[in-house]
């Protein structure tokens, strides 16, 4: 069985509410596609064509996975001004719904949010949970310009806890994109340290610490915090810097923060193995950017125990969202 963590849908419903949005980003049509810019920093083509949902399904069968939770990627609705965050998250959300009764055995949905209107955000997240049986809920790694660690956020938090409900980190344009829209560096790294900033923030502002059912999920084989917990540890273990919120080394925290396979290299997804264990590497594939398949050959390809890949590929996935 395989269970695909990060895979995603882009409705039309939701690209009628972008249109509509007075500042960036925005979205406008171009022929037979659509690009989504970010004031002059950084732009995006949208082809419909390859988040239909004959493609998704047919990209599944290719690679032989069995359920897939899907998700829009970006923008997300906390983005977007207050006036059209609640009906772009609804908008989503409502998508995904009937695609998951369309294909309950197939699909299963990770909620668009308001974050920026915590209360409607609240709001949101129960109907997602409870009305329409999402298993999970997205966060990207700053809304709408504001820290995730922002003292307005932590009900959300809270109550992501209660429902249990996992929150899965995804990145989206930096704030300081403006400092790499140069080279195309702003998908290619920007985005992966962006989303390791969010996480680090959730750490050491002590959410993680005040909410400890909590459970998160960062993208792309947890960005760069695996690869420089030596020196995070050493900053607040040794010179003690940044301890007035958290009681433990922030690797400990990591030990119960989920990653995902999304970078395709068989180098970084044995590191990310290492790192967090057999038990929280989740398998994804970012899909329509990329090929799903990329990443059954890279897992394939590990020198681990079947037990181990099954582990990766749906185990954990059902253990965490329900799912399977």
């Amino acid at each position: 069985m395989r269970i695909d963590c990060q895979s995603h849908v882009f409705p039309q419903e939701y690209i009628d509410v972008l249109a509509q949005n007075p500042v960036p980003p925005n979205i406008h049509q171009d022929a037979d596609s659509y690009l989504i810019t970010y004031g002059d920093i950084q732009s995006f083509r949208l082809l419909p064509e390859v988040y239909t949902e004959q493609q998704k399904l047919s990209a599944m069968d290719e690679s032989r996975i069995d359920i897939s939770l899907v998700s829009t990627n970006i923008p997300g609705p906390c983005m977007l001004v207050p006036e059209l965050s609640v009906a772009g998250a609804k908008a989503v959300n409502n998508f995904i719904a009937e695609l998951t009764r369309k294909h309950p055995d197939r699909l299963a949905g990770l909620a668009s949010i308001p974050w920026n209107l915590p209360e409607e955000a609240i709001r949101e997240m129960t109907r997602a949970k409870t009305d329409l049986g999402f298993c999970g809920s997205m966060l990207y790694s700053h809304i709408g310009g504001r820290p995730v660690d922002d003292p307005d956020f932590e009900p959300i938090y809270a109550h992501a806890a209660t429902l249990d409900m996992p929150v899965v980190l995804h990145p989206t344009v930096p704030t300081w994109g403006e400092k790499i829209m140069e080279h195309s560096m702003i998908p290619m790294i920007g985005f992966q340290i962006d989303t390791s900033f969010a996480l680090l923030r959730l750490i050491l502002s002590g959410v993680l610490e005040r909410n400890p059912s909590l459970r998160i999920v960062i993208p792309h084989a947890g960005g760069v915090l695996p690869y420089m917990m030596g020196r995070i540890n050493h900053q607040t273990e040794v010179l003690g810097r940044a301890r007035d919120s958290i009681t433990q080394p922030v690797s400990m925290y990591m030990k119960d923060v989920y990653l995902d396979t999304v970078s395709p290299s068989q180098q970084a997804l044995e590191y990310a193995y290492e790192f967090s264990g057999s038990d929280r590497l989740l398998f994804g594939s970012d899909h329509p950017w990329v090929s799903p398949q990329i990443f059954v050959e890279i897992i394939d390809k590990m020198k681990i125990s079947e037990l181990d890949k099954e582990k990766i590929y749906y185990q954990n996935a059902k253990s965490l969202f329900g799912v399977g």
